[in-house]
């Protein structure tokens, strides 16, 4: 009787083990895991019907099972449903608009998105999970017109354009230049119209197209062409030969203050300081105008032209392409992108027009450089200063000394490097130290766009 009990006993335990064991397995074991599928989707969605819409599902254990449904208050419709034969841990989707009538008018519709796990949780059926996302409806280009503009730009050179933007979603806004140069805009006047000086780099060697091109929330986009005659640059080719005293006392010096290491080569050395450094602190310029960039509303932009050195003589003019020749060979080029100034040593410099010290930095080939802003994307560049006379933020006046010469950077003697920067793009300062250029590519410009705007 007592083992006939003991037996019985035993049994009921490991019974008991059993189930415990098998419920313990139900929670630990990965094919019973209870997570339920993640669903990767935009917040706060503007559609257009005739973009898809891209989301993404996630679950560790794999979807087996999916659908996408369109509702609004009259319709519902699956855009999408399949089911799995092998489960995928990631499955990115793009939702395609349904077909509408003409009539349709909703402003706002959900989709919903529904998915289920390949896990064995819920008897064998997996984890399920539905989400609703709703959607705003804007199927509206925005505005994009062009009120007046310069009527010419030349290689190298500047113009302006006024232009107006509407839109009740709008996402951006910019000016293109040859589908490669953005130009931002300027609040301009009144509520909905904006500005931008506009610059044909040196760089880009052919104009193809200058569009103002506006994008809402749901992607609606507008192209609008900024009619402009185009003139040629006459460009001077320079051969520079270089020297070895040149690249182990300034080469390698501008390398070493730039935190830069120095090679052993000295064509490499000079390679490395003319093109490498070159292109980061050119960079630099338009990174730094950028950003101190002033996006203030403007009503008025009166500047002066800008004036030569006092008692200077040109040392080298705006887009020279200078190759660059050591031991009689051809090892690199470059262009100048600025007027070379040379007068007496440590020569005062002034500025000519009020504006913002926005840098007053060492910057590598340019040496100790000031930028100073003028607005409207406007700035001016003094490189291979010596003593600064300003402090960043500094607030700067017409004729005020803002610093002297000297022959910091990648220079021969002592100089100034004078430069006119659009958005951070060295562009050809004869053109703004001429009044009457000024005047008719700009002033009289933004004339012309109050009047036009204040007759709307």
């Amino acid at each position: 009787m007592r083992s006939k009990n003991s037996l019985s006993a035993i049994i009921s335990s490991v019974i008991v083990i059993a189930i415990v064991a098998g419920i313990g397995f139900l929670f630990v074991s990965p094919q019973f895991e209870k997570n339920k599928p993640t669903i990767e989707f935009n917040k706060d969605i503007f559609w257009n019907l005739k973009d898809t819409l891209k989301l993404t599902l996630n679950d560790d254990t794999g979807i087996k099972y999916y659908k996408i449904i369109f509702k609004n208050k009259n319709n519902e419709k699956v855009l999408m449903t399949e089911v799995l034969s092998t489960p995928l841990q990631k499955i990115d989707l793009e939702v395609k608009p349904p077909k509408m009538d003409m009539f349709f008018k909703s402003k706002e519709i959900s989709i919903v998105v529904e998915a289920v796990d390949n896990s064995k949780w819920n008897f064998f059926d997996g984890n399920r999970v539905q989400k609703t996302f709703n959607i705003q409806i804007d199927t509206k280009k925005p505005v994009a017109n062009v009120i007046t503009n310069s009527l010419a730009i030349r290689k190298g050179g500047s113009a302006l354009a006024v232009v107006e933007v509407h839109d009740e979603n709008l996402k951006d806004a910019y000016i293109l230049f040859n589908k490669e140069q953005r130009f931002e805009l300027t609040p301009f006047y009144k509520e909905g119209y904006f500005v931008s000086l506009i610059a044909w780099p040196v760089t880009i060697d052919k104009f193809s197209r200058v569009s103002l091109v506006v994008i809402d929330k749901a992607n609606n986009i507008s192209r609008t062409k900024i009619p402009l005659f185009i003139r040629e640059l006459k460009v001077k080719n320079d051969k520079i030969k270089i020297s070895d005293k040149f690249i182990q006392n300034v080469s390698a010096s501008v390398l070493e203050q730039s935190s830069q290491t120095v090679p052993s080569d000295l064509s490499e050395i000079f390679i490395k300081e003319n093109r490498e450094l070159r292109a980061q602190n050119v960079k630099a310029l338009q990174d730094i105008s950028l950003k101190y960039m002033s996006k203030d509303q403007i009503n008025d932009f009166k500047i002066k032209p800008f004036r030569r050195l006092r008692g200077s003589r040109t040392a080298a003019g705006f887009a020279e392409r200078r190759h660059y020749l050591h031991n009689d060979e051809k090892i690199d080029e470059a262009w100048h992108l600025g007027l070379d100034w040379a007068s007496v040593r440590n020569a005062p410099i002034r500025t000519y027009n009020e504006g913002k010290v926005i840098f007053n930095e060492y910057l590598g080939i340019y040496g100790n450089t000031i930028i100073i802003d003028h607005n409207m994307g406007l700035s001016t560049l003094y490189a291979h200063t010596s003593v600064s006379k300003v402090n960043l933020g500094d607030n700067v006046n017409y004729k005020q000394i803002i610093a002297n010469t000297g022959a910091t950077g990648a220079v021969l003697g002592d100089h100034l490097h004078f430069g006119v920067l659009v958005q951070g793009i060295e562009v050809n300062p004869l053109e703004w130290m001429d009044k009457n250029w000024i005047k008719t590519r700009i002033s009289n410009i933004l004339k012309e766009s109050k009047k036009i705007i204040d007759s709307k």
